[in-house]
């Protein structure tokens, strides 16, 4: 797949990023790993993320790293494209890409850099050089220390043809509607915010129609039905499962530093697909927040 048809196919449907399955030893678990994948893939995601921040692309060693992009890369195969998460330093960023590429990823995210003491001008070299070391598409993920502004994203898509993709995870109307409206349709451009259905009606008003779901990890019919509500305008549908569950969803997951990953995976848990612990520095829910969870689920009827 040309960088240019995978621009094509994250223009349009939902995504989401699978966590990554841990045994009880925190070894990467690949059975689990394809089963899951072999579970999601038919709700109609249009790709999938391996190894992003959900899939705690940040605790795996190279060797681990490599072996989750192939298995995801092989388990869906002529089912959705996989794109690979990247991030750390500048080499490292590179090493993992050329992984992916290997793997027979479709494109990679490059995630956050590893310093926070840099300019935004140094941001974007780090971009311009992850790029021009691959040939797969690279989608930008603003986040954190990552906050290129228009003036940054048409240098960077001036250099690289392979840059296809703008993905806000930091919630600045002004920055991104900088970004879409210099840009154009040069890049794709992604909702990122943690449990992006919150944002999602005002994104699509931005001109940014697709977003990222954690949520489709353990409740998919439920992420598909809000993303066709929010692509058809049903703000009926939208208003009820913003007040029956995402907004009470994102009250748990507000409890805890990290949670956004431990609360995904404590819900694949409970609907019958455990993924296995998360790895340090993250921690669990308790279990009064894991019941929490679990009574807002059944009440989606997904249990």
């Amino acid at each position: 797949m040309s960088p240019q048809e995978l621009k094509t196919v994250l223009s349009s449907g939902l995504l989401s990023f699978p966590v990554t399955d841990f045994d009880e030893n925190l070894e990467f678990n690949r059975n689990s790993y394809i089963e899951r994948l072999e579970w999601l893939a038919p709700y109609g995601a249009s790709a999938l993320f391996a190894a992003g921040g959900t899939g705690e692309g940040f605790s795996l060693s190279m060797d681990e790293y490599a072996d989750v992009i192939r298995t995801a890369v092989d388990t869906c195969k002529g089912k959705v494209p996989i794109l690979a998460g990247i991030g750390g330093n500048t080499r490292q960023a590179i090493q993992m890409g050329e992984i992916a590429q290997e793997c027979g990823a479709a494109g990679v995210m490059l995630m956050p850099h590893y310093l926070t003491e840099a300019s935004q001008d140094g941001v974007a070299q780090h971009v311009h050089q992850v790029c021009q070391a691959l040939t797969i598409g690279v989608v930008v993920y603003n986040r954190n220390v990552c906050e290129l502004n228009a003036d940054h994203m048409e240098f960077l898509a001036d250099r690289n043809s392979n840059l296809i993709g703008f993905k806000d995870g930091i919630g600045k109307i002004e920055l991104m509607s900088g970004v879409r409206r210099r840009l154009g349709d040069r890049l794709t451009y992604l909702g990122g915010l943690p449990t992006a259905e919150v944002y999602a009606a005002a994104y699509r008003a931005l001109g940014v129609p697709v977003y990222s779901s954690a949520a489709f990890n353990f409740v998919p019919r439920t992420a598909m039905e809000f993303y066709t509500a929010v692509s058809t305008g049903d703000t009926e549908t939208m208003n009820r499962l913003l007040d029956d569950f995402y907004l009470p969803y994102v009250k748990i997951r507000n409890r805890g530093e990290g949670y956004g990953v431990s609360i995904v995976k404590a819900g694949a848990r409970l609907v019958g697909h455990g993924a296995g612990p998360v790895r340090a520095p993250l921690l669990e829910l308790s279990g009064e927040e894991e019941e929490m969870l679990s009574e807002l689920i059944t009440k989606q009827g997904t249990q």
